[in-house]
């Protein structure tokens, strides 16, 4: 089992930053990528951004260029960087860890951290 820890949400104004932060603790072994979604009330959970064991990342294009993801191998810890916040940024968020074992993928989950963009 992989138990994810999430921290950094909260309250902030258009166009201020807030960074996550999500520590992977358990049975840590070939996580091949760490990633954040995100949850707006009344909409589908959506990928933001991903990154690979490799440092490979991706991110949906609503978020291309205010948002930046890295990773801490030796700590596993991802973290989301995000900028130039707008109100439609405002979603739980969650961390994700995909784990290879045998061939097999299983995705493991964090509890959630609010991110909340008004003035």
């Amino acid at each position: 089992q992989v138990q994810l820890v999430e921290s950094g949400g909260g309250l902030v104004q258009p166009g201020g930053s807030l960074r996550l932060s999500c520590a992977a603790s358990g049975r840590v072994f070939n996580i091949k990528s760490m990633g954040w979604y995100r949850q707006a009330p009344g909409k589908q959970r959506e990928l933001v951004a991903a990154i690979s064991s490799g440092g490979s990342t991706n991110y949906v294009d609503s978020v291309k260029g205010r948002f930046a993801i890295s990773r801490d191998n030796a700590k596993n810890t991802v973290y989301l960087q995000m900028n130039s916040l707008k109100p439609e940024d405002t979603a739980v968020y969650y961390c994700n860890a995909e784990q290879v074992v045998f061939g097999l993928r299983r995705d493991y989950w964090g509890q959630g951290t609010q991110v909340t963009v008004s003035s």
